[in-house]
């Protein structure tokens, strides 16, 4: 099955706020831009699947008449952090976090353990697609736990595999990948 992953554009936010699974409408011209150098890369009537997320959603649309929203796709919640400045956030929290990245639910909200959990399903159930090949708008933690997620991997594993392999998703960035799910 060939997945071209696609980080969603440019989200409509000062820098510097936590917003994982804040529903943040997305830089209109960003979307166009990406939308336009999207139509060179993907096939055409690729079926598409994103996060319900206006900054995914959007594009989603822009790519398919009728493209699937799946909630497993949405970024991490960070609980009381979401739309906080990250420099407002106390500094003994986010050491907190960063001493155990994959355990910790920063905000009270969803660790990195259980966002995995969601993506496993995901892949799981996309595994029996009848697709060839399947556009996913999604975001950069999602995004990076399908990258490396293999087949019959623990939550917990994967979670701890992507807390030590850092890649940074550029938005709007198209990553193609060929996966036996």
């Amino acid at each position: 099955m060939q997945l071209y992953l696609i980080r969603h554009p440019q989200p409509d936010i000062a820098a510097g706020i936590c917003y994982g699974q804040a529903d943040i409408a997305v830089n209109e011209a960003h979307c166009h831009l990406v939308w336009r150098q999207l139509q060179s890369v993907l096939p055409a009537g690729i079926a598409v699947i994103s996060s319900p997320l206006q900054r995914c959603a959007r594009l989603a649309c822009m790519l398919h008449p009728a493209p699937v929203f799946d909630a497993r796709l949405m970024e991490m919640h960070f609980g009381s952090w979401e739309m906080q400045a990250w420099d407002d956030i106390a500094r003994a929290e986010i050491d907190a976090w960063a001493d155990d990245v994959a355990a910790y639910a920063p905000g009270r909200g969803e660790n990195v353990i259980a966002m995995a959990l969601r993506v496993i399903n995901f892949l799981r159930q996309l595994a029996m697609s009848e697709h060839n090949e399947i556009a996913i708008v999604a975001h950069a933690g999602s995004i990076r736990l399908i990258l490396a997620y293999q087949r019959g991997m623990q939550a917990s594993d994967l979670a701890r595999e992507v807390v030590h392999t850092i890649k940074k998703i550029e938005f709007g960035e198209c990553v193609q990948r060929k996966r036996d799910l």
